[in-house]
């Protein structure tokens, strides 16, 4: 039986490791959607359903801008405990910052409703312009 190569030790005990890093990032990324959909006014898979595009767009925004500082925190983190505490304080910081951008952006919810692209896009922008700032703040 050939002897394992340090590389291959090296993968052998990290890539379980790995799998289990991003089980729990992807658990937390689908929390964080689920608690954002509950959050927003308008019922957003029922639009998309409906072929609403600002809906679709919005909720898209809402998946890349819960994912940048997630991935980040995971980068930044070694161990299972960092990858969950850094995960889930990221993405209540988002939901946060999107509820805000929600209500100050008033009239944005139900102009996505009626179908504005113009309004889903400009959220879109603010969500991940907010994820961007909040990753390097992990990042530091």
């Amino acid at each position: 039986m050939p002897t394992q190569t340090p590389e291959l030790q090296a993968f052998a005990t990290g890539f379980p490791v790995t799998l289990l890093h991003v089980a729990v990032t992807m658990a937390i990324l689908l929390a964080g959607a689920g608690l954002y959909i509950l959050l927003t006014p308008h019922k957003e898979i029922a639009l998309i359903r409906q072929g609403n595009a600002a809906a679709g767009t919005s909720l898209a925004a809402v998946l890349v801008g819960l994912s940048i500082p997630l991935a980040i925190s995971m980068h930044a983190s070694t161990t299972l405990a960092e990858v969950a505490l850094w995960g889930v304080s990221t993405v209540m910081v988002q939901l946060l910052i999107f509820r805000l951008a929600d209500l100050v952006l008033h009239n944005l919810p139900k102009r996505i409703q009626d179908g504005e692209i113009a309004a889903a896009i400009a959220l879109a922008g603010v969500k991940i312009a907010t994820a961007l700032i909040l990753a390097a703040a992990v990042a530091g």
